[in-house]
């Protein structure tokens, strides 16, 4: 929900009462991912996408249904196969399971402030029960900041102690993701599912060595939503004039830049100097921190003696396999502003853990949301409704 917070809090302070559509989980090739919304008021409004326009019509017709009857929450399947999208005025092949429920934002104070931090570009999280007993389906728990202070209710305190402190760590790292809780004696007395929607802060994208490719990086590290900072050394080079997209420009040392500035798991660092006296102490340092993605620029040449000078400095085996040098995919990029296409696709491969090649020469699902399971046997396109 959090895709379209920005609506939702503005119909929150007005009181607006409005139906949601979640998508909680997705199987085959369906477009997006869980947690993506879409939002329905009483006039009819609608904001958001939960199938990139494959099933929105019949979404959005549960809404309306769902605003007008008072109902509770309800769960949703849309399932159809490859073969048979088309003859059903489809695009795509999968499935998707939907959450639809009628939010009255006058009895949930705490989903305002979540979407109010979201809005703000600071840290927010909403817990979301998915699947469970039909009581608790729809409920809601929020946490702000770090995660310290949480608001709402699973249904009791077991439960809350439960969601927040898998809530918490989700936020931590940045991630959406859906969680099963409950069912044991220590825990939730009812095993329950639970979709926690995360925003945090952006993440970083450090790129060292203020080039003419960094220029052209930083304009593809915005646009994919990183927080990026050029740092150099040299000061004539490293002017916010030269790189104009990037969130900061810092002359300084590379190695005692890193050292001293925050990173996380989400963090990409990429090293465009290929000049030994700034790369070698910048990448031991780099590959012994736990960020996300580690590149270095430069020919097969220039990364066959910066290995062997990061050996001599003491990088083990293991650190050195973090390196993904020479940087970027092999897509015959030869101007910066191709070159920096061909470093960020490396970067949101190595994400997501996929393959890097076309998607013609793969099979099975494109879009990479966590384990899938397998498309039904016959077409069908059914809903599912309790």
């Amino acid at each position: 929900m959090l895709n379209i917070a920005d609506t939702l809090y503005a119909w929150c302070r007005e009181g607006r009462p409005f139906a949601l559509a979640t998508v909680v989980q997705v199987s085959g090739s369906a477009p997006l991912p869980p947690g993506t919304a879409l939002a329905v008021d009483a006039d009819g409004t609608v904001v958001g996408s939960i199938s990139g326009g494959c099933v929105e019509g019949a979404v959005y017709e549960l809404c309306r249904q769902m605003l007008q009857d008072g109902g509770g929450p309800a769960r949703a399947r849309f399932g159809y196969s490859d073969d048979d999208a088309f003859a059903v005025g489809l695009t795509c092949g999968g499935e998707i399971d939907v959450l639809v429920q009628r939010v009255e934002p006058a009895r949930l104070p705490h989903l305002a402030a979540a979407l109010e931090e979201a809005v703000r570009g600071r840290p927010a999280a909403v817990a979301h029960v998915v699947d469970g007993p039909d009581e608790l389906l729809g409920r809601t728990l929020t946490l702000l900041g770090d995660g310290s202070t949480y608001d709402g209710t699973m249904g009791g305190e077991n439960e809350d102690r439960a969601v927040v402190a898998r809530a918490r760590a989700l936020l931590r790292a940045g991630r959406t993701a859906r969680i099963d809780v409950g069912g044991g004696p220590d825990t939730c007395r009812e095993r329950m599912s639970v979709l926690v929607h995360t925003h945090a802060a952006p993440p970083r994208m450090l790129i060292f060595g203020a080039v003419d490719f960094a220029a052209a990086l930083s304009q593809a590290g915005s646009f994919l939503g990183y927080r990026v900072t050029v740092c150099d050394a040299r000061p004539v080079f490293a002017t916010a004039a030269r790189f104009p997209h990037a969130d900061e420009v810092v002359v300084d040392w590379p190695h005692r830049y890193l050292a001293a500035t925050e990173t996380d798991a989400r963090t990409a660092i990429c090293v465009l100097t290929h000049d030994a006296k700034f790369d070698i102490p910048l990448l031991r340092l780099a590959l012994g921190v736990p960020v996300g993605y580690v590149g270095a620029m430069g020919s097969r040449r220039t990364h066959d003696d910066r290995n062997q000078r990061l050996r001599e400095a003491g990088v083990t085996t293991a650190q050195l396999a973090r390196l993904n040098s020479p940087i970027g995919l092999d897509l015959g990029a030869h101007t910066p502003e191709e070159t920096a296409i061909s470093i960020t696709a490396e970067i949101i491969a190595h994400s997501h853990r996929a393959t890097g090649l076309p998607l013609s020469h793969g099979t099975g699902p494109i879009h990479h949301s966590g384990p899938t399971a397998p498309l039904p046997d016959e077409p069908s396109i059914s809903f599912r409704m309790r």
